[in-house]
């Protein structure tokens, strides 16, 4: 299901598979040109190399972007497989997990695409790289359990779709990918810490861009509210969705 999904996306277009490595490519041009050239954009402090403001917002933007595609789906998975639900015996809870294959998908190759960038522009290729699949881990954990959650919601509250879409715009902004944590004051990054995205692209970025080690004690508590978070979203989902079929 999920290489239908992914198949499905550019089934009929001229280069079909091939605009997943085009489009991210683009993108990471268009960001270097933009920033790096036209707004001579520093990351943090006016020594930074001139291309890292670019990289920096395009790993940013790869873990907003695998949140955004899987959570804006959630809300009308159900809906809009409704024959799933009424025809077929069928684990629905499936569903969800077929919107983040997808979405891993796509964001496996922007990754594979950043490390190449990162490799011509001369950033040496560390070990810690490999911490990047483990600090992954917890964050498709957690955005499964919302997953679930938005899944049965929106089964029974409509306009769910609509209100999500505005928060991932809000989330977009209230996190460190168009600028630095260390930008705002202490009391304000506190808060920024609630935002699930914030953590899991401070530490990709600290192992891919910069080659250090995670923090593992945030890594840590962030896994455990994964779990939790993934436990109650299926826990939910089970429970709500004996009453699918009627509201359909």
């Amino acid at each position: 299901m999920i290489q239908h999904e992914i198949i499905g996306r550019y089934k009929g277009s001229f280069l079909g598979l091939l605009w997943s490595f085009v489009t991210p490519v683009l993108m990471l041009a268009t960001y270097t040109f933009v920033f790096s050239f036209v707004f001579k954009a520093r990351w943090g402090q006016q020594q930074a190399d001139q291309y890292e403001f670019a990289v920096v917002l395009f790993c940013g933007l790869i873990v907003y972007n695998l949140f955004s595609e899987c959570i804006s789906k959630a809300p009308m998975l159900i809906i809009n497989n409704i024959n799933y639900v009424k025809k077929v015996i069928f684990p629905l809870a499936i569903l969800p997990c077929v919107a983040l294959g997808s979405a891993l998908f796509h964001a496996a190759i922007n990754f594979f695409i950043l490390i190449i960038f990162l490799t011509v522009l001369g950033y040496p290729f560390n070990w810690v790289m490999l911490w990047a699949p483990l600090i992954l881990t917890p964050f498709l954990l957690l955005t499964l359990g919302v997953a679930w959650f938005l899944a049965s919601l929106g089964v029974f509250i409509r306009d769910i779709g609509q209100v999500i879409g505005l928060l991932l715009t809000v989330l977009l902004f209230l996190s460190p990918i168009f600028y630095p944590l260390s930008a705002l004051p202490d009391e304000i990054q506190n808060y920024l810490l609630f935002n699930p995205i914030t953590i899991i692209v401070d530490q990709m970025r600290t192992v891919i861009i910069w080659g250090k080690q995670p923090n593992l004690q945030l890594m840590g508590i962030y896994s455990g509210i994964s779990v939790l978070t993934a436990g109650f979203g299926l826990w939910w989902f089970q429970k709500t969705r004996k009453g699918f079929a009627d509201v359909l």
